[in-house]
């Protein structure tokens, strides 16, 4: 009935009481948001939790009128859900939140440079490099984030199966895990490693 009508008006319907109004303008955008949560968590029990705090966010936001039309309703949204997964770890992790350092932003992600793709020979060359220097790295951790930090990214592990293995629980485990990528980013600056092949 609606798949085919604005954003603005679907927005316009839901604020005059129509429920079915946002429930197209969900059915629209569950997916790219669900996605865009997971990418950023890498666990499907934690993306299906803090999707559900996102799109009550959303509908609170849009029924207080904070939301206007200058700017894209799905960026808006991604923006609500960045700063949802953001706000869940610094609340879940008792570690402190180190401060930027050198030119390292605080979503920098190490692993993140590491993806398998179609590349030439020399960024082949170049990434098989990255990933030795990031696996010494990880063996200068501290045993429990090194433990951490390898089940989840060489073993694929998720954070639920990371705390049934280790006996701690989830919220530990993520602790770890932010800390342990403090410490890597601090590692890179220290040695000065560059970390791409751009």
């Amino acid at each position: 009935m609606y798949s085919k009508e604005s954003d603005e008006f679907l927005i316009k319907e839901f604020r005059s009481g129509n429920n079915k109004a946002f429930d197209a303008l969900l059915n629209k955008y569950k997916q790219r948001v669900f996605s865009y949560i997971l990418q950023m968590v890498k666990d499907q029990d934690l993306a299906n939790d803090l999707f559900q705090e996102v799109f009550i966010k959303v509908i609170t936001n849009l029924k207080k009128n904070h939301y206007n039309h200058e700017g894209k309703l799905l960026s808006w949204i991604l923006r609500i859900s960045h700063n949802q997964v953001i706000d869940f770890f610094r609340k879940n992790s008792k570690m402190p939140i180190a401060g930027r350092s050198s030119n390292l932003s605080e979503d920098f992600n190490i692993f993140d440079l590491i993806k398998l793709e179609e590349k030439s020979a020399e960024d082949v060359m170049v990434n098989e490099q990255i990933t030795k220097d990031v696996r010494l790295l990880i063996e200068e951790l501290p045993e429990e984030q090194m433990e951490v930090v390898k089940m989840r990214y060489f073993l694929q592990m998720s954070f639920k199966d990371i705390a049934d293995k280790t006996g701690v629980s989830i919220n530990t485990s993520l602790g770890r895990m932010r800390y342990a990528l403090i410490n890597l980013r601090k590692l890179v600056s220290d040695k000065n490693l560059i970390l791409t092949n751009s």
